[in-house]
């Protein structure tokens, strides 16, 4: 079920931005009426991950979704890898807690 959330346009839409296109390999995110950003698809595994790079940052940097069983408790967990420069990695986990936390409203869990 959360694999339509991280991998999908229509699922990214409720809780990423307000609004997200699929455009070949790369979805565009929309916030507001004036901000847009682009991120394109490095790489995914549908069920899985997807891995995607922000069109105006370094090619060496990207932001993964990932899904992960754990065999013993026998659940599911979202794993976010991203990139942040030395002085911003506590804001980047503030923007994603924040974000997981609008997920969690979405999805019911």
């Amino acid at each position: 079920m959360i694999w339509r959330y991280i991998g999908t346009a229509a699922g990214l839409s409720p809780w990423f931005a307000d609004r997200v296109e699929n455009v070949g390999k790369s979805f565009v995110f929309y916030w507001g009426k004036t901000e847009q950003r682009t991120a394109h698809i490095v790489t995914q595994r549908n069920g899985v991950y997807v891995k995607m790079r922000w069109e105006d940052e370094d090619p060496q940097t990207f932001f993964e979704m990932r899904i992960s069983f754990n065999e013993l408790t026998r659940e599911h967990t979202l794993v976010v890898t991203d990139f942040a420069e030395k002085g911003e990695v506590e804001d980047q986990k503030d923007l994603w807690d924040l974000q997981i936390e609008a997920l969690r409203r979405q999805s019911g869990m």
